[in-house]
């Protein structure tokens, strides 16, 4: 699978750490998105990441802000993503479980290192349950077709 990450200056270091933590599993190809600790503006790199998940079905982003609100609003502007901003393990196991989300969001300045990186493997490893969701999915899609 492969992760196509990326984060404003406020999420930079715990991207490394992220970045880190996913080269070390054997499952995931990582793609950095930037940014490179300088200062920029959210959309910019949650344009980046969205469009390339858009663009490569199958594969998940990450993206991370000062509190991911930002990046989730931006990101769901993309056609064809679900960007669900976690805080807790419970949510990022469900929303792969039930909206196939396929871009985690979160917040480096309200989330510590290790959620940061727990919610990040729990997003990975969790499968899109199918099912009756998959009808709740298709209609997410058509409201993106009809806007």
């Amino acid at each position: 699978m492969r992760i196509w990450i990326g984060c404003d200056h406020a999420g930079f270091e715990r991207k490394r750490e992220i970045i880190e933590m996913l080269q070390a599993r054997d499952d995931v190809e990582v793609t950095d998105c930037g940014c490179d600790g300088e200062r920029v503006d959210y959309p910019v790199i949650a344009k980046a990441v969205a469009t390339a998940v858009a663009d490569h079905p199958g594969d998940r982003g990450i993206l991370i802000c000062g509190t991911g609100i930002g990046m989730s609003i931006a990101a769901n502007k993309i056609r064809g993503v679900r960007a669900a901003l976690c805080a807790d393990a419970f949510s990022a196991k469900y929303t792969r479980l039930h909206n196939d989300a396929n871009v985690l969001c979160m917040g480096a300045r309200t989330l510590g290192s290790g959620v940061s990186l727990e919610l990040t493997e729990i997003f990975l490893d969790t499968p899109f349950e199918g099912g009756r969701h998959e009808a709740r999915v298709q209609m997410i899609t058509e409201l993106e077709q009809e806007w």
